[in-house]
């Protein structure tokens, strides 16, 4: 699998910036420190609630976002974490 086909920050990433949003509008809404934010683009995974709080105030649904990509590489993925067992 190409490095890390779900990374959950580089989609909030790529989506803010498809919106025309900025990163202080994004920490001020969600109630976090910018460096918070920065930090969120850097992981690929992240709390569900997390998650939740940031597709509502985006009014986006990442859930849909990694259902299909689950769905585009399911294969990959299935051989990345039988490894981990």
């Amino acid at each position: 699998m190409e490095n890390q086909t779900i990374h959950l920050g580089n989609m909030i990433k790529k989506e803010l910036k498809a919106q025309g949003r900025s990163v202080s509008w994004l920490a001020r809404t969600i109630h976090m420190e910018r460096s918070s934010i920065y930090k969120i683009f850097d992981r690929d995974s992240l709390d569900v609630g997390l998650l939740i709080r940031i597709s509502v105030v985006m009014d986006h649904d990442f859930f849909k976002d990694i259902s299909k990509k689950m769905r585009q590489h399911y294969s990959e993925i299935i051989q990345m974490y039988l490894k981990f067992q």
